[in-house]
């Protein structure tokens, strides 16, 4: 039994320590690091690695429980990382005789009682404190855990479930008391500013291992730019009429919405990919809505090239011909799944969340790649919406709806 690990992964291994957070970028190898520490650092066991060294069982075998996306628990993506660790879901196959067991954040509560076990915790979801989160604290209080994530926090409010984990607070009113100070001069209640941040800092730095490394890879971003109805537009912007369904438009998201529509389904869109297409005969394309499925369905019959989906309602594998299309809803497919059979991804359309856009960049930007240059094609029209949203990303920045109608 043997493996491979890159040095970033090698280094992280001796670095983490329970209850911390294993943060590297998308494609940055968290999966097999995180079971190279269960299996060596928990598990007492030693694997050959890179050639170097030899393979011993566990000392303490403990079963595996991994908490992903939905994703890739339904596409097997761990089972297949667990492979070279002789780790399987079925106890009998498995090194040592441990269970793993491989299951969504949907379903989290299910584990909150398990005891002495290991918990990965895939895909950071632990922020507020919902059902989720409650679920991931009591399971982490009774185990041995460490959360991957490729982006741990924005605001020190999302590090509060994992400082609880770490038994540093009893409980969120315990952080808020001590740390957070509320503005006096809005009608519901906003941070105004930390206190104690040194303390913040000290917790933060405990808590976060990050593996750096220098990518290979590099990234082309390519607006390509596509037209709109101007006409309709303007009715719909300025007029607040619904032109789909002949009625005023009733609120700011729907506004925006429709806007969109009229943006997102203009023909020049479907006409710029047609030309991509002949650039990169496999290609990813990420969108929006249904409307927008609707389109790129026609168009792959159009062209003659097989199409295959993956949204809320199909879950069909990337094709295994020479030429393909492969598109992908934002919601559904921006993360937990990989594809090194194209360096190329096109968004249809703009999404509101920054986060989602660059996780569903990294979806070809894997270590493991045969490609040196990758592709990333953006259709943009010069809409005011359209501007807008591109405007937030430039800041790295989410869209907001009523920010932008309030601009």
């Amino acid at each position: 039994m043997a493996i491979d690990l890159y040095e970033h992964q090698r280094d992280a291994v001796e670095k983490i320590e329970n209850g911390n957070i294993l943060v590297g970028g998308v494609g940055s190898g968290k999966s097999r690091t995180s079971l190279a520490y269960y299996f060596t650092r928990v598990c007492g066991g030693k694997i050959k690695t890179n050639e170097v060294g030899g393979y011993s069982p566990m000392k303490k075998p403990k079963d595996l429980y991994i908490i992903t996306t939905a994703r890739k628990r339904d596409t097997l993506d761990w089972e297949k990382e667990c492979i070279p660790f002789l780790l399987s879901t079925k106890r009998e196959l498995s090194i040592g005789g441990v269970g793993v067991f491989i299951d969504s954040w949907n379903n989290i509560s299910k584990y909150a009682n398990v005891k002495n076990a290991f918990f990965i915790f895939d895909e950071q979801r632990v922020v507020g404190n919902g059902t989720w989160v409650k679920s991931f604290i009591k399971a982490a209080q009774n185990n041995e855990w460490i959360l991957l994530s490729a982006t741990p926090g924005d605001t020190w409010m999302d590090y509060i479930p994992v400082f609880i984990a770490n038994g540093w607070y009893k409980n969120r009113t315990e952080f808020i008391r001590r740390h957070v100070v509320y503005s006096n001069f809005t009608k519901y209640p906003k941070i105004d500013h930390y206190v104690d941040v040194g303390r913040l800092i000290k917790l933060r730095e405990a808590v976060i291992v990050n593996m750096s490394y220098k990518k290979r890879t590099i990234a082309h971003d390519k607006n390509v730019s596509v037209d709109f109805n101007r006409e309709l537009f303007e009715k719909v912007l300025i007029k607040r009429w619904h032109v789909y369904e002949e009625r005023p438009i009733k609120d700011v998201g729907e506004l925006c919405y429709t806007m969109r529509k009229v943006v997102n389904s203009d023909p020049s869109r479907l006409q710029a990919i047609t030309e991509l297409v002949k650039k990169h005969p496999k290609v990813i394309i990420f969108y929006n809505f249904n409307y927008e499925r609707d389109l790129l369905l026609k168009l792959g019959e159009d062209l003659g090239i097989t199409t295959k989906q993956w949204n809320g309602h199909k879950h069909e594998p990337i094709p295994d011909d020479d030429e393909w299309i492969y598109i992908v809803q934002y919601t559904a497919g921006a993360e937990g799944w990989n594809c090194i059979e194209t360096n190329a991804i096109i968004f249809f359309s703009q999404n509101y969340s920054y986060k989602s856009t660059t996780q569903a960049a990294g979806r070809i930007d894997r270590l493991n790649t045969p490609f040196i240059d990758l592709f990333y094609y953006y259709l943009r029209s010069t809409s005011y919406i359209d501007l807008a949203i591109q405007k937030a990303f430039k800041n790295k920045r989410d869209f907001n709806e009523y920010r932008f109608m309030a601009a």
